[in-house]
């Protein structure tokens, strides 16, 4: 579905993304999954047509997505400022996207407007921000494209809506299968949804696993110093924490090859969630906050 070779985009003199390289296969759900700045957006807006890249190659559905009328028909980019018609009401914008995407269910959408308790006859400028990415996510829903772009669509819902929204995700996906790119600031939330993650960091591809390998990827001991010092020795260290009262320590290392734990009887094994995998993997201050306490404490 979309295959990227040494992507770039930039403004001016600033780099929004730096030779990005990926394959992202039909019928997959990929978490996109980056910090505040990493380029999470503007990959997406190139995938959608929406920007024009400044070098690199890119191809979606086998063309160019900024020229592409076939790639322009069979997708779909949701976030927080779609731009819509303030003189239609609610069931009147519905109505208008029957019109541009073939696969269109106006039923779901009907019925998830009922769910959500969205007042049909209801214009977008009265929604609050949470209910207007509700509406939003219903348009991604009922438009069934086959590619289909989620750029932090939970934006001001609640926890039970965010909730919702993913389960209604998952049974759509199934339903009706397709490509899903989706970005949040809740990997912890999503995690139990992907297939994938492409994880950007510092405007590049970082990272682009499986969300099992992912997890895989990063591993937690804790023990006596001596026992923790010989184990992470062998492995890329991400986090070493000696604030424990008496001579244990927990450390974080980043893992290459399989480990065979029984090896290290003295030390506890720990394993981590998707979101803390990446959390460590994407720290580039050595010893995280604490480095920062600690070194105010030495001054």
């Amino acid at each position: 579905m979309i295959k990227c070779n040494e992507l770039t985009k930039r403004y001016q003199s600033n780099s929004a993304l730096v030779d990005l390289s990926c394959t992202i296969h039909e019928n997959t759900i990929t978490g996109v999954i980056g910090r505040n700045g990493a380029g999470k957006t503007t990959f997406m807006k190139l995938v959608a047509g929406y920007l024009k890249k400044t070098s690199g190659d890119l191809l979606v559905m086998e063309e160019n997505p900024f020229t592409s009328l076939k790639v322009s028909a069979n997708s779909i980019f949701i976030d927080d400022q779609m731009s819509l018609p303030t003189s239609l009401n609610l069931e009147e914008l519905l109505d208008s996207f029957a019109l541009f995407y073939p696969n269109w269910n106006g039923a779901l959408a009907t019925e998830l407007m009922t769910y959500f308790h969205l007042p049909q006859k209801n214009y977008i400028q009265s929604l609050s921000k949470g209910m207007r990415s509700t509406f939003h996510a219903i348009i991604g829903f009922a438009a069934r494209c086959p590619l289909t772009i989620y750029d932090e669509p939970t934006t001001g819902m609640d926890a039970a809506v965010r909730k919702d929204f993913y389960r209604a995700l998952l049974k759509d996906y199934l339903a009706f299968p397709r490509t899903i790119l989706i970005s949040s600031h809740h990997l912890e939330e999503i995690e139990d949804l992907l297939e994938n993650v492409l994880i950007i960091h510092d405007h590049h591809a970082f990272l682009h696993k499986t969300i099992s390998e992912l997890k895989e990827s990063v591993l937690g001991v804790r023990g006596d110093k001596l026992a923790v010092d010989e184990f992470v020795a062998m492995h890329d260290v991400l986090s070493y924490d000696e604030s424990i009262p008496g001579s244990i320590v927990t450390a974080v290392v980043k893992v290459n090859n399989f480990v065979h734990r029984k090896k290290y009887p003295d030390v506890t094994f720990l394993n981590l969630t998707a979101n803390e995998a990446f959390v460590y993997l994407t720290d580039s201050q050595e010893g995280g906050i604490d480095r920062v306490f600690n070194r105010s404490e030495l001054n």
